[in-house]
């Protein structure tokens, strides 16, 4: 078994609260139909998610666009909005749509703890994220938590293709088979394994630290 030497992870619903809860933040805030947003938005995240195969049918899914950088956010954020209502029935403001859902991710401090410790330990790590749109991340946090960064619309590929985790690696200067990968979302953690990654889905703070104690008990 080759020597594991990095962790890759994911941002959204790891590194922050679950997405659940950032979403229904921003969608109490904007007073959003949460019925509509669940119905307009559930499949494609079905569809851009689902576990039998990474490429799915990008040419007509929204996210596979909006997270590979192939359509602006400005666009994305006026068709979501004109798909949604308010709970009085009224329209959703388009402008800065995408920026409000994503500002009510809040970070974890247990986790940023946690790759702090990891890196003092001589573990490299890197982030890999599918981006909607650039706002919502504190870069100004990454030079201390990463060696790495990866946002899918920045490089125009996405979780989970293949040839992300590979890219993610090879920026760490490591074969996938060194890496661990963690995420919330099973199909990513799946395609990780495929390609040769150790997986970890994440589901609390506390289980993760203690996947990672684990696996990198040498260090």
């Amino acid at each position: 078994m080759a020597e594991l030497r990095a962790v890759v992870i994911d941002w959204g619903g790891v590194l922050t609260q679950p997405m659940v809860d950032t979403v229904r933040a921003w969608i109490a805030a904007d007073q959003i139909d949460w019925d509509r947003y669940v119905a307009v938005v559930g499949p494609w995240l079905a569809e851009a998610y689902k576990a039998d195969g990474a490429d799915g049918n990008h040419a007509v899914n929204p996210v596979h666009a909006l997270e590979r950088g192939e359509c602006t956010v400005a666009d994305f954020e006026r068709m979501l909005a004109g798909l949604l209502v308010t709970t009085s029935g009224g329209p959703v403001l388009a402008e800065g749509l995408l920026t409000r859902m994503l500002s009510a991710g809040m970070p974890l401090p247990a986790m940023y703890e946690l790759l702090r410790d990891l890196r003092s330990k001589g573990v490299r790590t890197a982030l890999l994220s599918n981006s909607w749109g650039p706002t919502g991340y504190p870069r100004h946090d990454f030079p201390e938590l990463f060696d790495a960064v990866v946002i899918s619309g920045e490089v125009g590929m996405r979780k989970p293709e293949p040839r992300i985790f590979r890219h993610a690696a090879a920026l760490l200067d490591l074969g996938p088979e060194h890496c661990v990968f963690v995420d919330d979302v099973e199909a990513n953690v799946k395609a990780a394994i495929d390609c040769g990654m150790t997986g970890v889905h994440h589901t609390e703070p506390a289980l993760t630290q203690q996947r990672l104690t684990e696996l990198f008990a040498n260090r």
